[in-house]
């Protein structure tokens, strides 16, 4: 076997094709439609008329561009206090991280295109998802500044309360079906109703938890910059500022897949057929189109909340949200019962 062959035989891998493709191609793309529109909305809502001078033609739309080539050919400045190994590395291994759950994620029906063996595959990708937001806690503590340390420990908080009521809320609809199969959830899903009907409660917990491991508004706490600067990246400029920003975007288009799979009938009503175009490049377009309104939905919510204080989003996560999550569990437990 050649060289030749073997690299592809390793890109076009299944789970590696869906990583690098899906995962780092087009999750660039829609970060860039996201981060347009996050800005266009706000400056809509609050009067903001900076956004409006830009490109106004492209609706804006070369801010973000230019944005993603300043920070490519910015100088990355590394202090002198900071643990340099960590702090270069660390914020490369939580964008990777980020969108490695991908690989556990089917967007088709059709087995050829499945990436991994789909047994268990709702309980890979949760796993998956909970390893990223430690290099975010990891950044904070290599950059030896003191706002920076606080934003790690805000992040810290925030995890032990989103990933817990994320989980929760992820597992009702394999509470209602008895499977962690996927595939299996979705195609339930043409036959029942979508589980944002069948369970809203376990959605919204699910969205909020999202948004809240996201660092979304009004859950944008770690890196409050009227508070801590910018929290766990105080220290970061350059090209790895902008990879520790993305990476909060990534994480949220992953996890939206996962919404959009499990909550909004993933590629349904398409079918899919036989062949590559049939088979999954049109329910993965599909899904997509989901994930990227529930992640339109989530940058919304900049223009019309202030950020909560810390305490206050702690509070509501374990008085309200986690509640709602075992509710929406209970309820599908229910549902298992009655079907």
């Amino acid at each position: 076997m050649s060289l030749l062959q073997l690299l592809l035989d390793i890109v076009f891998y299944p789970p590696i094709f869906q990583v690098l493709v899906v995962g780092l191609i087009v999750s660039l793309i829609i970060v860039v439609i996201t981060i347009w529109f996050e800005r266009k909305a706000a400056a809509r809502v609050q009067r903001r008329l900076g956004p409006y001078h830009v490109s106004p033609q492209l609706g804006g739309l070369l801010q973000p561009l230019a944005d993603l080539v300043r920070y490519a050919f910015q100088e990355p400045i590394i202090p002198r206090t900071v643990d340099a190994a960590i702090f270069v590395v660390a914020p490369v291994v939580a964008a990777v991280l980020s969108i490695i759950p991908l690989g556990a994620v089917p967007f088709t029906s059709n087995p050829a295109y499945w990436p991994i063996p789909m047994e268990n595959s709702l309980l890979i990708a949760l796993a998956l998802s909970t390893v990223a937001p430690l290099f975010i806690v990891l950044t904070g503590w290599a950059s030896n500044n003191k706002f920076a340390v606080i934003g790690g420990v805000r992040e810290a908080f925030m995890i032990t309360a989103y990933e817990l009521i994320a989980i929760v809320a992820m597992l009702a609809p394999a509470a209602t079906l008895s499977t962690f199969n996927m595939v299996d959830i979705v195609e339930a899903q043409a036959s029942l109703t979508w589980f944002i009907l069948l369970n809203p409660l376990a959605f919204i917990a699910a969205f909020l938890a999202v948004v809240m491991s996201t660092s979304g508004f009004p859950y944008e706490i770690p890196e409050s910059e009227n508070e801590v600067v910018a929290g766990p990246y105080s220290e970061y400029s350059g090209i790895l500022y902008g990879v520790n920003m993305g990476a909060n975007y990534l994480r949220r288009f992953a996890l939206s897949i996962l919404i959009a799979i499990l909550f909004l009938g993933g590629w349904l009503p398409v079918q899919p057929g036989d062949g590559l175009v049939a088979g999954y490049l049109i329910p993965t377009i599909v899904v997509l189109a989901k994930a990227l309104i529930v992640m339109l939905v989530a940058s919304f919510l900049r223009a019309v909340y202030a950020r909560f204080r810390l305490d206050q989003a702690l509070e509501g996560a374990w008085k309200y949200v986690f509640p709602l999550a075992l509710i929406g569990l209970g309820l599908g437990i229910i549902e298992n019962l009655l079907l």
